[in-house]
């Protein structure tokens, strides 16, 4: 059975390819089409790395139509879920229709929040009041021509989704007419059968594929709240992000500003005394957060978990007074009950949905598990107390994976060459995988006693395969790595490291006639070295933060002098075939910040369990977010160009192995005066940049 549904994705591959203008078979793609297709029909997940170039949209969209199963599609980017459905669906459903013998659809799942809300239009009784920050005075300032513009715009469309808003919408005016998922009224919202959010989702129920976004996916699967369909298997892109949505999902806050409102919301609804110990609850969480510093909170001190416990016990018994409110409040069975139901019960249960989150947070921060940590965060004024899991796996493994068929893709999944590491991340047991076609990595010599010993447990782990397709580039004729071996160490030397850096990009830009881009460890590494070459050079310098994300893309592609200059964001996303970048500058290795105190925390539980925690929880993100820096260099099988990493200690360190091996192969350039040569010959030979299209602004008009 399984050959035959890999026969049929085969054939459905090649009718989808012979629809596009060009396009020619790719071995990866192939190889990949075959094992999603194997394992959709034999229900073993599937880890598949897949390298810049394969083609793995299709590699996976093919064969989870031609299998006939719902497949939910779960993305990190904005970016990737738009190319999905505005792109690769759209012409692979036309494509596949006379090899299917039907039609297959799909939807695109959002959040609640990504909708216009009816009743904040039209201020229902589930209307959401103004908060003082909120308010704006009427029409004629900013923010409410804006609301009002919104508001007509509600009127006429079809979809009310905030991304088909043709024109630009501040985050503060959306807020004004749209709601969370635990400010919806649900069943009882007056405008449930008209719902914008409402009316996507049973769409999505309906359809073959429905393309969500990691933290969609998680919530769905960890707080028990359905807001994605029913499916037989997920597909996991950009998997190597994935451990982070489930992080923030399991992830409880409590904060100044939330505490406030959901105490507030409770005033009327609950006994005079009960508001008082609410009252009390909130003004001493606001004490703790004023005194708390941002980092790691090892153990909460005895008068902070008094608090704690005061504000869960309050906010949990104003939560059963409020529902005795509004059991009061609901109509009888009739369908008869006093005026004002409606609005009073659409403000008991936002005040219910509330005070349960405050109570939950409160709780799960005054006692944590061992598996966990709290730590406080500061953003400007706004300061957090936060509580996240050191590790995910487990609920992966028992919520996920355990459930339902899950295909794991990504450029990046392997550390130093091995899929260990994801694995584990994401809960698989080593010895329960094994390399598609028993061709690969060795699972500790297949001892088949030690796999039957797993296997053969009471509640045995789920089984799952492994593959890598490699990628159709020749990285080692299209491309070259240097490192600067002979710049001084930047974790010893910052000082004297930056110096030499600014005076050596300005040699690799100049050599390079532009056509850079450059990514760096932070926004004042950026800015420095903006400033550095934009004195040296006439050459024009985009600097992440003076323009939109898509603008500065948009224009460093657009023209081959220019260049761009950009934090972690721009390691990972940006897409530019062609000769507009031939040089990719990467100025240190990416290890996250010192002081995270979610890093420091993990780094602690793996050196109490008898682990190196560097290796165990610094150098695996640092390695794969290298990898995906260095992976913007080639897009294309005709592009050529240079991988510069100015941070000596991707030679010198120990650890150093590990990242290299995570790297595409490119061809090792040992000399300066070899790479100033070869950016010289690119330039010289380059062809004219290709037109980039409409800029982002002028698209979203014509849309």
């Amino acid at each position: 059975m399984t050959s035959v549904r890999a026969a049929k994705a085969q054939t459905a591959l090649e009718a989808a390819l012979a629809a596009v203008p060009g396009s020619q078979p790719r071995a990866g793609q192939q190889a990949m089409v075959s094992a999603v297709a194997t394992s959709l029909a034999s229900g073993e997940s599937l880890l598949v790395q897949a390298g810049t170039g394969t083609g793995k949209s299709l590699g996976y969209l093919v064969p989870a139509l031609a299998s006939g199963k719902r497949v939910i599609v779960a993305t990190a980017t904005k970016a990737l879920q738009a190319q999905l459905v505005d792109k690769d669906l759209p012409r692979l459903v036309k494509a596949l229709e006379p090899v299917l013998g039907r039609t297959p659809t799909y939807a695109l799942a959002k959040g609640r929040s990504n909708y216009v809300c009816l009743q904040q239009v039209h201020g229902g009784p589930g209307a959401r009041e103004d908060e003082p920050e909120s308010l704006f005075d009427g029409p004629a300032s900013s923010l409410g021509s804006q609301v009002v513009r919104l508001r007509e715009w509600a009127g006429e469309t079809g979809s009310g989704d905030r991304d088909e808003v043709p024109f630009p919408v501040p985050d503060r005016a959306w807020r004004q007419v749209s709601v969370t998922a635990r400010e919806c009224l649900g069943t009882r919202c007056p405008d449930r059968v008209d719902c914008f959010s409402e009316k996507a989702r049973e769409a999505a129920k309906e359809a073959d594929i429905v393309v969500a976004n990691h933290t969609l996916l998680a919530l769905d699967v960890f707080t028990g709240v359905q807001v994605l369909p029913e499916r037989d298997a997920v597909v996991l892109d950009e998997a190597h992000e994935f451990v982070s949505s489930v992080t923030d999902a399991l992830s409880h806050e409590l904060s100044t500003a939330e505490t406030r409102r959901a105490v507030a919301s409770a005033a009327g609804l609950v006994e005079p005394a009960t508001q008082e110990r609410l009252d009390d609850a909130r003004d001493g969480l606001e004490g703790i957060l004023q005194l708390v510093q941002p980092g790691w909170v090892r153990q909460l001190d005895a008068h902070s978990l008094d608090v704690l416990g005061l504000l869960e016990a309050s906010a949990t018994a104003a939560c059963s007074e409020i529902q005795r409110v509004a059991s009061a409040s609901a109509p009888s069975a009739n369908g008869s009950g006093p005026a004002g139901d409606e609005a009073e019960l659409a403000r008991c249960e936002r005040a219910r949905a509330g005070l349960l989150a405050v109570a939950e947070a409160a709780r799960e921060i005054g006692t944590p598990s061992v598996s966990s940590a709290v730590y406080a965060t500061a953003d400007g004024a706004t300061t957090r107390l936060r509580v996240s899991p050191l590790r995910v796996g487990g609920a992966l493994a028992s919520r996920l994976f355990g459930d339902t068929t899950v295909i794991a893709t990504s450029a990046t999944l392997t550390l130093g060459g091995s899929f260990r590491h994801i694995a584990g991340q994401l809960g698989l047991t080593w010895l329960a995988g094994s390399a598609f076609g028993e061709q690969g990595e060795e699972h500790d010599g297949r001892d088949p006693a030690a796999v039957q010993q797993v296997l053969a447990q009471e509640d045995p782990p789920p089984r799952w395969r492994h593959l890598d397709v490699g990628s159709p580039f020749d990285y080692a004729r299209q491309s070259q790595l240097w490192v600067a071996r002979s710049l001084p160490d930047p974790g010893r030397m910052a000082v004297s490291w930056a110096r030499e850096v600014d005076a050596l990009l300005v040699e690799l830009v100049e050599a390079a006639g532009g056509r850079t881009l450059g990514l760096f460890s932070s926004t004042a590494a950026a800015a420095r070295a903006a400033e550095a070459v934009r004195a040296a050079t006439d050459l024009p310098i985009l600097l992440q933060g003076e323009d939109s994300p898509g603008a500065l893309q948009h224009r460093f592609a657009s023209d081959a002098r220019t260049c761009l200059f950009g934090t972690r964001s721009f390691w990972q996303g940006v897409d530019t075939p062609g000769s507009a970048c031939q040089l990719v500058v990467i100025d240190r290795i990416p290890f996250g910040h010192v002081e995270d105190p979610l890093s420091k925390a993990r780094l602690a539980a793996a050196t109490d369990a008898g682990q190196n925690g560097f290796l165990q929880v610094t150098l695996p993100p640092a390695a794969i977010l290298l990898a995906q820096g260095a992976g913007r260099l080639v897009r294309s099988t005709a592009d050529r160009g240079v991988v510069v990493v100015l941070d000596p200690r991707l030679e010198t360190a120990g650890y150093a192995r590990v990242l290299l091996d995570s790297l595409p192969p490119f061809y090792r350039a040992r000399s300066k005066e070899a790479v100033l040569a070869s950016l010289r010959a690119i330039d010289a030979d380059a062809a004219p940049v290709s037109p980039s299209g409409p800029a982002p602004s002028e698209r979203r008009r014509a849309g």
